[in-house]
């Protein structure tokens, strides 16, 4: 059984023991999350698609760590005017642990 879930502005598709990458969530380490925006559910033969979500439908998991990613390097360059500009960006995230899907 897997499900489509929407976290962050991003969709997943999540099954039991998979770990997840999703944006910064304010929980602390060890504790559970709920994420109710389901938008498919599939299954033993069986697809149910939510319009825009599924009701009743949940996704159980276990923050695992939260960190930040690795750096990236944003530069901006505009040929024969010599303006050249450099910033860097680090994302932070959450890993969760899925540990149930709902139906």
């Amino acid at each position: 059984m897997y499900a489509i879930v929407k976290a962050g502005g991003k969709q997943y598709r999540v099954e039991k023991g998979d770990t997840i990458y999703v944006e910064l969530l304010a929980t602390p380490v060890g504790e559970k999350v709920t994420l109710e925006d389901v938008l498919l559910l599939s299954g033993e033969g069986e697809t149910r698609v939510g319009a825009p979500r599924i009701e009743k439908a949940s996704v159980v998991g276990t923050v695992v760590e939260q960190g930040r990613d690795h750096k990236i390097r944003v530069f901006k360059y505009k040929k024969r005017k010599h303006y050249r500009r450099t910033r860097g960006h680090r994302q932070s995230y959450t890993a969760l642990r899925i540990d149930a899907i709902q139906a």
